[in-house]
C-alpha cells in the first residue's frame, strides 16, 4: 500500500515524488508493528523516519531533532506513552498519533484529545493508519502556515523597533524631531532603493556605532 497526502488521491497506486517530505519519529517496542508501519511511510513522502523503542529514547531524539509527526505505539517498555504524546503536542509543532488497545481507547481518547493528540484503536487497518497520516499531514501544513505568519509578525515587530532606534539616533545626533527623523528614513529608503530596515541599520552604524 502506498499513500499520499493529496486529498484527491484515493487509489492504491505508485507514489510520485514530491518536493516536501515529512520527518517522522516512530516510537514502538514491537518490531513487527514497526516494520508494518514503516512500509506505509515511503521515503518519497516521509523522510527521515527514525525509530525509538522507549519513551526515554524518544525524548532524547526529540531534544536533538525537530519532527513533523510522532507515531506512538502504546504501551512502551518504560511508560505507557500518553504523557509523551501530550508533551509532543504541547511543546512542539509536531503532530502526534497514539495507537492504543481497543479496550482502552475511550479512556485514553478522553485524556489526550484536548491536547491535540490523534488517537487510533488497535487492532486497526492500513486504511485507518493511512487516513490518520493524512490528517497529520494536514495538521502539519496548517502549522507551517501559522509559523510563517508568526515569523512575518515577529519580523515586522523587529523592524519597527529597529527603525525607532534609528529615529532616536537621528534625534540625538542631528537634533531632528521625531517627525523629521521619520521622513528622513522614508525618503532615504525611497531614494536609495533600500528597505527601512537597511536604512535604519546604516543610520545606527553611522551615528551610534551599533548594528542589529
Amino acid at each position: 500500500l502506498t499513500f499520499t497526502c493529496d486529498p484527491r488521491y484515493g487509489r492504491r497506486e505508485s507514489m510520485v515524488f514530491q518536493e516536501r517530505t515529512y520527518s517522522v519519529l516512530l516510537v514502538s517496542a514491537g518490531e513487527k508493528f514497526s516494520k508494518t508501519l514503516t512500509e506505509l511511510l515511503p521515503p518519497t513522502h516521509f523522510w527521515p523516519v527514525n525509530l525509538a523503542r522507549s519513551t526515554d529514547e524518544a525524548r532524547r531524539a526529540l531534544l536533538s531533532t525537530q519532527y513533523d509527526m510522532v507515531l506512538i505505539n502504546a504501551p512502551l517498555p518504560d511508560d505507557f506513552g500518553v504523557q509523551l504524546a501530550i508533551d509532543v503536542c504541547s511543546r512542539s509543532d509536531a503532530g502526534a498519533l497514539l495507537l492504543v488497545r481497543n479496550e482502552l481507547f475511550e479512556e485514553i481518547y478522553a485524556k489526550v484529545t484536548e491536547f491535540g493528540v490523534l488517537t487510533l484503536a488497535k487492532p486497526t487497518s492500513t486504511q485507518m493508519i493511512t487516513q490518520s497520516l493524512r490528517v497529520l499531514c494536514a495538521v502539519r501544513e496548517r502549522m507551517r502556515r501559522m509559523e510563517a505568519k508568526q515569523a512575518t509578525v515577529e519580523d515586522k515587530i523587529q523592524e519597527i523597533r529597529l527603525v525607532n532606534k534609528a529615529k532616536w539616533a537621528l534625534i540625538q545626533c542631528l537634533g531632528m524631531t521625531e517627525e523629521e527623523a521619520h521622513r528622513h528614513i522614508e525618503k532615504r529608503a525611497m531614494d536609495e532603493r533600500l528597505t527601512r530596515r537597511e536604512v535604519a541599520n546604516r543610520i545606527l552604524s553611522t551615528y551610534s556605532h551599533t548594528s542589529t
